[in-house]
């Protein structure tokens, strides 16, 4: 082949992605929802791992390092990586796992039908490993109310809740808003190059309101009044001579 067939062809731009991240009260409602400790851990797991959610329903027990708050998982490829979770999650674990020691980590609530493979099946229980859609299904059943907050209780049965992948997309953009470095965010989401990472690392609308507030300049004269009314307060309790020189104007050159 003399030359190169693909010069000239135009390529087409990745369709944008439409995902959005929650809000941080809307990650706070989802936690006060009345639902099982094995949705509870997954969905904090999920949140606080910033991990893809069949990569977690694949943990097994034996793959979890509680004392060091992480797992090991097999990545896309077969690569062996590792998750990391908070407090939340931890929390959680002992009561989801209690005295199992080997098998599937989220596993449903009846008994593993015929024929499902034995990796698949807790061997204590006989319970099989929870798929990816029924986990989805749970979820956005679940996240219908806090989804459509303004809907009545019987409006938002037939709405539509949220998606398992945006509590990774939310997890990893709450990261950027609250300044995590590019590397790091990289490295929370196993991403392969910044590129991918594009989407999750736009802020969402409540933090550029923050950000727009924190700057307007009519604010600025209310937060120095606040900072001063302060350090007057504080210098008022200390001995006369040292209170009294603290709560002099300071000369601005």
């Amino acid at each position: 082949m003399e030359s190169d067939p693909t010069i000239g062809i135009e390529r087409w731009p990745a369709p944008p992605d439409r995902t959005k991240a929650l809000a941080e009260e809307q990650i706070a409602a989802l936690w006060r929802l009345d639902v099982s400790l094995w949705e509870k851990t997954f969905w904090k797991m999920l949140y606080e791992s910033a991990a893809r959610a069949d990569e977690v329903l694949c943990l097994n027990v034996e793959d979890l390092y509680p004392q060091d708050k992480r797992g090991r998982i097999t990545a896309k490829g077969g690569a062996i990586e590792w998750i990391h979770w908070q407090s939340g999650t931890a929390q959680l674990l002992p009561r989801l796992i209690a005295r199992r020691t080997r098998g599937p980590l989220f596993l449903t609530d009846r008994k593993a039908p015929a024929g499902t493979p034995t990796l698949d099946v807790c061997s204590e229980t006989g319970r099989a490993r929870l798929s990816y859609r029924r986990a989805e299904e749970i979820f956005e059943e679940n996240t219908r109310p806090p989804a459509n907050p303004l809907a009545s209780p019987e409006d938002a049965e037939d709405r539509n809740g949220w998606t398992l992948h945006r509590l990774r997309h939310s997890a990893l953009t709450h990261d950027a808003e609250g300044g995590t470095s590019t590397p790091m965010l990289l490295a929370r989401s196993r991403h392969a190059s910044v590129r991918s990472l594009e989407r999750y690392a736009r802020p969402g609308v409540d933090a550029v309101a923050r950000h727009v507030a924190e700057r307007d300049p009519a604010a600025i004269p209310t937060v120095l009044t606040k900072v001063w009314g302060a350090t007057t307060a504080a210098a008022a309790a200390m001995p006369s001579g040292i209170g009294r020189r603290l709560a002099e104007p300071l000369a601005i050159v």
